[in-house]
């Protein structure tokens, strides 16, 4: 079986995470899967080692591809894709994943869905499913698939050069979304209060909003006298996430989301599977992934002083970390694994494409 992903934004967050760890399983099992974007923010490293990697922008280079006979095409919230089918009269079987978690954002790029009639909506979470519910009446089935990753790849592991400070670490895009200036006003209390403590920001170069971080982080970064307290590092390779999440792991420290929403939340399965903590709002489907009291804690969203109070339970009773430490990573082995996750989507491919010849 041969499938394209349709999806507009090459970058190294947890759609491609997902994708890249799907695409190896798919590989086991009889199934190339090709891959096509209009940009590439930084996300190729991730992918071209597993799949054929398109990106144009040229609406005949598209159709071109379109066109090479794929048994199936998968479109990520990309509504161009639905006129790009149209346009080369694709016949075979569409599955939409719905992944925008914000309501109005994820209707515009549904826009257009009902003119190539989806075989499947998949989903990555039960919150997400309530979400496109809203938009989509009974168009096509709904199905919930979790993302998965490579058990073996993050895993709890030993390193050597681990700062004598606990760290508490920001993992993803600096945007509004991700909400860095909440994670500011967090780190900023921290570091008035403690002085056992650092904090890193892993990712961010290629935010979409990466002049508004420019301007209006570094500013705040300052003012607040953070600059010696929070290092950042822009640019980490995906294949070294491990080693990051070794060295917060050995240091006794913890992962920490800000974020407004999410449909999923690839860095928290991959924190936990690696035996570290994670400390996030309790909004959308996060209560999905992370077990509150058990793989970490749940801070009432906009709370700063209740996610300095969780972080602070966890990094100051080593008992209570170990013990969440092996809670995560069992979670992950249970839930969260690609075998798990993707054995559906093989089944749901090999079902539809079934019915198709």
């Amino acid at each position: 079986m041969n499938i394209l992903v349709i999806w507009r934004l090459l970058t190294v967050g947890g759609v491609n995470a997902g994708w890249r760890n799907r695409a190896l399983y798919f590989k086991k099992h009889g199934i190339t899967t090709d891959f096509l974007y209009t940009k590439d923010l930084g996300g190729m490293h991730m992918m071209e080692d597993v799949a054929n990697v398109y990106v144009v922008k040229k609406k005949q280079d598209v159709h071109a591809i379109l066109r090479k006979g794929y048994d199936a095409i998968i479109v990520v919230d990309t509504s161009q894709a639905y006129e790009w089918l149209n346009d080369v009269g694709y016949a075979g079987p569409i599955i939409v994943e719905a992944r925008t978690p914000e309501l109005l954002k994820l209707k515009r790029n549904l826009q257009g869905v009902e003119t190539i009639v989806p075989r499947q909506f998949i989903v990555p979470s039960y919150y997400q499913k309530r979400l496109l519910s809203v938009l989509v009446d009974d168009q096509a089935p709904i199905t919930v698939i979790y993302n998965g990753l490579d058990a073996s790849f993050f895993r709890p592991s030993v390193c050597d050069d681990v700062p004598d400070k606990k760290i508490i670490a920001y993992v993803g895009r600096l945007d509004g979304r991700k909400n860095w200036r909440a994670f500011l006003r967090i780190v900023s209390l921290l570091q008035k209060e403690r002085d056992d403590i650092e904090c890193w920001i892993v990712g961010g170069a290629h935010s979409v909003d990466k002049q508004t971080f420019e301007a209006e982080f570094e500013a705040e970064w300052k003012e607040k006298k953070l600059d010696s307290f929070v290092k950042w590092f822009p640019v980490v390779p995906y294949q070294q996430m491990p080693h990051i999440y070794a060295r917060i792991r050995q240091s006794g420290g913890c992962l920490l989301a800000t974020t407004k929403v999410e449909s999923f939340g690839n860095t928290f399965i991959e924190a936990m599977a690696c035996g570290v903590p994670v400390v996030a709002p309790r909004v959308s489907a996060m209560p999905e992934v992370i077990a509150h009291g058990k793989t970490g804690y749940l801070f009432r969203e906009h709370h700063t002083r209740g996610a300095v109070r969780a972080i602070e339970a966890i990094i100051d009773d080593r008992q209570r970390y170990e013990e969440m430490s092996e809670a995560g990573r069992a979670r992950v082995l249970a839930q969260f694994t690609i075998e798990r996750c993707a054995e559906t989507y093989v089944d749901v491919l090999q079902h539809i494409v079934g019915e198709q010849t």
